[in-house]
């Protein structure tokens, strides 16, 4: 009797931890061991989401292109990159050294069995999906979002004082709204400052030999991270497509949606 409730109650915290796996999402260990959280919604030709800095899976939830992707019927998949959401957020630089977000993305593919897919990045999850699509054979098109061509400088400025601003230099106040940003929401700076450590860049070289399709996409008002204009030079045969708003609200409209659909279905 003693034997049959240890099993029955056993059954129950089984079924309670895979309720709630699949009901927000799953975890999974990725080639360093750090735990990544990434959900998946529906069954077409799958598309990975890149969220951008500070941000996390849930904030593609806000937008248009989410939910017009999985009425287009779609795979959606999202993840938290390390360092953010309800990923884990080593303090360690191996961690986020030598092109480690990009490879948390491929072996999520790999995870998922993907043969080939979509991948869409905005603000930083553009400098990742640029690493993806450039590392990556499966990736079949590529969407850019919010990025121009400075990201390409391994000594960007905007990068440099981002780290040395989490590293406590109080002198860039050109990243003072980020900053305040950062404190407001209480995050790991840590972690944060980690990430714009060792944010990689794509040299001009790697891009030109890109043979996928590719979009990038702006706001009228972005002028945050370089011209777009000469990103798109740096890709043979890429689209542009700007679209109303700045950096903050471009990627939430639905003309950010309708053109990253088009794009895809072409």
């Amino acid at each position: 009797m003693v034997l049959k409730k240890y099993l029955i109650l056993v059954m129950l915290c089984i079924c309670g931890t895979l309720k709630a796996q699949t009901e927000e999402g799953s975890l999974f260990n990725s080639f360093d061991g750090t735990k990544i959280y990434y959900e998946l919604t529906g069954n077409g030709y799958p598309v990975i989401l890149v969220h951008g800095f500070t941000n996390n899976s849930q904030s593609w939830k806000h937008g248009s292109l989410y939910p017009a992707l999985i009425k287009q019927g779609y795979k959606v998949i999202i993840l938290d990159q390390r360092g953010n959401g309800r990923s884990d957020k080593p303090h360690t630089d191996a961690a986020y050294a030598k092109d480690a977000e990009a490879k948390d993305i491929m072996g999520l593919a790999s995870l998922l069995k993907l043969k080939q897919y979509f991948i869409v990045g905005y603000s930083r999850g553009s400098i990742i999906t640029s690493r993806v699509m450039v590392l990556d054979k499966r990736v079949k098109k590529a969407v850019m979002g919010g990025m121009g061509a400075d990201y390409t400088n391994p000594n960007w400025p905007r990068r440099v004082h981002a780290y040395e601003a989490l590293a406590g230099d109080t002198t860039h106040h050109d990243v003072d709204e980020m900053m305040a940003w950062i404190h407001k929401n209480n995050f790991d700076d840590e972690s944060l400052k980690l990430q714009q450590k060792y944010q990689p860049s794509t040299s001009p070289a790697e891009l030109a030999r890109v043979k996928i399709p590719v979009l990038l996409i702006d706001g009228t008002e972005d002028k945050t991270n370089g011209d777009v204009h000469d990103l798109q030079k740096l890709i043979p045969g890429s689209a542009y497509a700007e679209i109303p708003g700045n950096h903050n609200t471009a990627g939430n409209t639905e003309q950010f949606a309708e053109s990253i659909i088009r794009f895809l279905k072409q």
